[in-house]
């Protein structure tokens, strides 16, 4: 058997999915010194079909997927669970937040080897090399193992490598998988939207967070210079127009974002990331003009709350109040740049009334924020828990009965996967009412003020369906908008919070 390697990214997307970076940045570890092949589910009608007409020539020793919760969990499971059976002998290796959060059900599931635990830049290579020329990985930082006696043990943390130094993405191979440009989709940013990290980690430690357990409160981010000669390279190769920036945190550094600014200013791309408020916030004037100036439309920022006590409660960290979500809201009008702001509503309380009484504090700040700005956008969750071991959060979570799944057919039941919060009684401090109200007020929050990142909807539609939730907004009736979800239903409006943009 040859030492090829097969890098797999299960679907994640319908019809919106975007270059497997990832996956990609594992390659380029390998890159030179074994060869390798990818796979991306979101291309292929069938994955796993795919995977043996690989594997059967004899040449692939070992797989690689990136799995991260949600959909891309399903095809990975029933993917991994069908190559095993088939292919015992190929070492299955796992990477991304869920097995990274999840190591015994994945480790104990039979058809899973080893876990990359955050970045595997070094972890993967060091992996194959320790395989192929059977050394020990004890000492493989960001591995996740069973020993001999089946006893899952977790290496320890490698320290966040300098970001410029890692090999470029081999873009022009994976072009020869799959043409560049099928990744680059049309959306409210662009025709040709290209998705790229700047950086790893987060300097933030909040409870519902799955990157934190992984990064530990750090972050590292490529230089301005490198970011934009990466995308400069995709932008003259393959006509991007736009930019994703998937990073956790795009934002971290002003210095950072302004040379960026600076650099891409006359490449006329427009473009999207993520940010804290609290962080932002700080920034001059000077340079939220220089970030709009250079085609930031949109930015993401996690508000989670306009209650003090419960930002504590999620241990949001830094210094964001209420207040201060209101005014930089207000502040970013005059600098044409759009807040896309996330709340969480429903977070566990000690009797149902604190629950209930949650719910309509969060209904009415939200209604604050869209009158100091109403471009704001608003994105709405239901809290659901992350398995933060550790945090307050995920005690009190315990605490009121809530469970996790244990094996990793669990994760896929149809109880579980259809986390339907409204049929499914999976966080007991959340009734069926609760879970109406908050869906019923997002649907007529909507309707007064349909997303902008909805491109396929005329500006006579946005009209009319705004004069029809403008009643119910007013004067506070969320029951029932069946008109209202009936138009969004018949003009297939979109939702960000779970379709992107």
């Amino acid at each position: 058997m040859s030492n090829k390697i097969l890098l797999f990214n299960p679907k994640s997307a319908i019809n919106k999915y975007r270059i497997p970076n990832s996956i990609l940045n594992i390659a380029a570890s390998v890159d030179g010194k074994y060869e390798w092949a990818i796979i991306d589910g979101n291309c292929e009608l069938d994955s796993i079909k795919k995977i043996e007409s690989y594997l059967s020539t004899g040449e692939y020793k070992y797989l690689g997927f990136t799995v991260m919760p949600g959909p891309q969990l399903r095809q990975a499971i029933i993917s991994a669970k069908a190559i095993k059976e088939k292919y015992p002998h190929t070492k299955m290796i796992w990477g991304g937040y869920f097995p990274s959060n999840q190591p015994n059900a994945v480790l104990y599931s039979g058809y899973v080897d080893f876990i990359i635990n955050g970045p595997g830049d070094n972890a993967f290579p060091n992996l194959i090399d320790a395989l192929e020329n059977g050394t020990p990985f004890e000492f493989i930082k960001n591995l996740i193992y069973k020993n001999v006696d089946s006893k899952v043990i977790i290496n320890g943390k490698e320290d966040l490598l300098d970001q410029d130094s890692l090999p470029p993405l081999p873009y022009d191979k994976l072009n020869e998988f799959y043409p560049i440009p099928k990744f680059l989709g049309k959306t409210y940013l662009g025709e040709k939207t290209l998705a790229y990290h700047s950086s790893i980690g987060c300097p933030f430690t909040c409870s519902f967070c799955a990157v934190v357990p992984i990064y530990e409160a750090r972050w590292k981010g490529k230089s301005a210079q490198k970011v934009y000669n990466d995308v400069k390279y995709i932008k003259d190769k393959w006509g991007a127009d736009a930019i994703e920036f998937h990073d956790n945190n795009f934002f971290v550094s002003e210095k950072r974002a302004v040379e960026f600014s600076r650099l891409i200013k006359d490449e006329n791309m427009t473009w999207w990331g993520m940010a804290r408020i609290d962080t932002m916030s700080k920034f001059k004037d000077s340079s939220l003009a220089a970030i709009r100036e250079a085609g930031c439309k949109i930015i993401f920022f996690g508000a989670e709350s306009g209650n003090n006590e419960v930002l504590a409660q999620m241990d949001k960290g830094g210094t964001q109040t209420g207040n201060q979500i209101i005014e930089f809201a207000e502040r970013l009008k005059k600098f044409d740049i759009i807040p896309e702001y996330s709340f969480v509503l429903g977070t566990p309380g000690p009797t149902p009334e604190k629950v209930q009484a949650g719910i309509d504090f969060e209904i009415d700040f939200i209604k604050k924020v869209k009158h100091v700005n109403p471009k704001t956008e608003i994105i709405i969750y239901t809290y659901s828990p992350v398995p933060t071991e550790g945090s307050e959060m995920y005690k009190q979570v315990l605490a009121s009965g809530f469970k996790f799944p244990q094996t990793l057919e669990d994760w896929i039941s149809p109880a579980w996967e259809s986390f339907d919060l409204r049929k499914n009684p999976l966080t007991p401090w959340l009734t069926a009412e609760m879970i109406d109200k908050i869906r019923n007020f997002e649907t007529v929050l909507n309707g007064v003020y349909p997303t902008v990142t909805d491109i396929r909807m005329s500006t006579l539609k946005r009209k009319a369906i705004k004069m029809i939730a403008s009643l119910r907004y007013k004067v506070d009736l969320y029951y029932y908008p069946y008109e209202i979800k009936l138009l969004q239903k018949i003009w297939r409006y979109r939702q960000p919070e779970t379709q992107g943009f």
